[in-house]
């Protein structure tokens, strides 16, 4: 028996996916609102109940991260996500301006293609999944390779809880042969209709260069600003809780911290009273050597903790330790601290004043990050205000971790696990993504006047002003003139 080449049987697998979609999203389309609803919040349900197991198995297939982290972020996309959206309207009429005469009618772009990173893999299944079906859209997934097993069983939870609310069957599909074949076919695919992608840049810049319409977001490389009127203590807090998250997988947590000379002494003190291990200048050789692998990222070191990280480099840190910092004061391609490094690793830099901090910022964002998210930890309004007017980042996330504030778990931001990053990062948008990037609007617009087809003849209304201005400046000039002979023969 001829066994079929793995490239064309991945393919094969797409078009049957879309194909299925394709039929179950039309059935999906004639549902009510309350349906809908209903549906979703199963969906939330399920992945609430299996957040725990889908987390091991990421942190299992992966290598990436940690359990308790990965499951709260499960949580997040299944609870948080879900308050936010169960609201929103998403069929028929969802808006009406009484005054204008318009109606918005909503209306589902039909099938999208999620591309899924291996960094928070079950997280971006469970939350794309959702704002998918609430936009009444079926979705198809393609993973990264290395986070196929635990998106395809993610993908499974969601499915069977749409389907026993009442989705038919085929809405939620995931690739399980994800090779770069078949997401090229999905991404290419007529049938297709939007792309959703998270991941690298390559991936992303694929995706836009498909042909159809995409939601690609690109990579954050997080300066973080300390002012001198920071609280120190909070601050460090909450860096070093959001840094150390899930071993620093969430592309908007802190990369570099930038604190005004004034605190500098107090900061590095409360860094390490707080866990963080500061690395000599031979220590930071080695540890700058593995981070990079050629011109990029070295994934071995992506959400591991400092130890293993530590170990790599051949140096020994305290087993207590939980963020590896080492100072800098450049900004490059041979400066591996000033990379976006997706594990507990900081630079550190030192800036005079908050002037010094707006300029180290936008050069660390333009060299890797542009559009994506800036903390600033800051107790006075105008500094902030300055910041958040000047920098090319879409979020700009103060006096709290910029991992939990970028995907609105501490802000009042939309919560998501999909952050685009705008024109600055070669983004569509520079929005949190929802449901309602995943839909047509159209508008039903009433007359409400009637068209003026007077024309006046070309340069009347022109000539009229000048006229007018000029027969005024003439009386002004006969005043003046009065005015002085009159002075001259008193």
């Amino acid at each position: 028996m001829t066994k079929l080449d793995p490239d064309l049987q991945s393919i094969q697998d797409v078009r049957n996916a879309l194909q299925e979609a394709k039929h179950a999203q039309k059935l999906l389309e004639r549902l009510s609102q309350e349906e809908i609803d209903a549906i979703v919040a199963s969906m939330a349900k399920g992945a609430e109940l299996e957040a725990r197991r889908l987390a091991a198995l990421a942190c299992e297939e992966t290598g990436f991260g940690r359990v308790e982290d990965k499951t709260a972020k499960n949580l997040f996309a299944a609870r948080d996500v879900h308050a936010a959206i169960q609201g929103m309207k998403t069929v028929g009429i969802i808006r009406r301006d009484e005054a204008a005469k318009v109606w918005e009618v909503a209306q589902p772009v039909g099938i999208v293609a999620g591309i899924i990173p291996s960094t928070n893999p079950t997280s971006t299944v469970i939350f794309k999944s959702l704002i998918a079906l609430k936009a009444r859209n079926a979705i198809v997934f393609s993973p990264h390779p290395s986070a196929a097993r635990c998106c395809a069983e993610t993908a499974g939870v969601m499915a069977r809880a749409a389907e026993q609310a009442g989705a038919p069957a085929g809405v939620i599909h995931c690739l399980t042969q994800p090779t770069l074949a078949a997401t090229r076919e999905l991404m290419s695919h007529k049938l297709t209709d939007m792309i959703l992608a998270t991941g690298g840049t390559a991936m992303v810049k694929a995706a836009y260069s498909s042909g159809k319409p995409a939601l690609g977001v690109g990579p954050g490389n997080v300066p973080v600003y300390i002012h001198s009127s920071a609280n120190i203590k909070e601050a460090v807090r909450r860096i070093i809780q959001s840094k150390t998250f899930d071993y620093g997988t969430i592309c908007a947590s802190e990369q570099a911290l930038i604190v005004d000379r004034a605190v500098k002494e107090e900061l590095v003190g409360e860094l390490k009273d707080q866990g963080a291990y500061f690395l000599n200048p031979s220590e930071k050789d080695k540890v700058a050597g593995v981070i990079m692998s050629g011109s990029g990222l070295n994934p071995s070191i992506v959400g591991k903790p400092p130890q293993t990280i530590a170990e790599m480099a051949g140096i020994t840190v305290p087993a207590d330790t939980r963020v590896l910092i080492a100072e800098e004061d450049s900004v490059g391609k041979d400066v591996p601290f000033a990379i976006e490094k997706l594990s507990p690793v900081l630079a550190l830099y030192t800036v005079l004043n908050w002037q010094e901090g707006c300029a180290k910022s936008i050069e660390l964002l333009e060299f890797g990050g542009l559009g994506h998210t800036l903390g600033i930890h800051c107790e006075e309004q105008s500094v902030i205000e300055a910041f958040g007017l000047e920098k090319p980042a879409s979020r700009i996330v103060v006096n709290t971790g910029t991992t939990f504030g970028g995907i609105g778990a501490t802000t009042g931001l939309f919560p998501s696990m999909t952050l685009g990053c705008g024109s600055y990062g070669n983004n569509i948008t520079s929005d949190n993504i929802g449901p309602q990037h995943l839909l047509n609007i159209k508008r039903v617009a009433f007359g409400i006047r009637e068209m003026n087809r007077e024309v006046s003849e070309p340069g009347e209304d022109l000539k009229e002003t000048v006229n007018s201005k000029i027969s005024i400046s003439r009386k002004d000039v006969e005043e003046i003139v009065k005015r002085v002979l009159s002075e001259m023969k008193a």
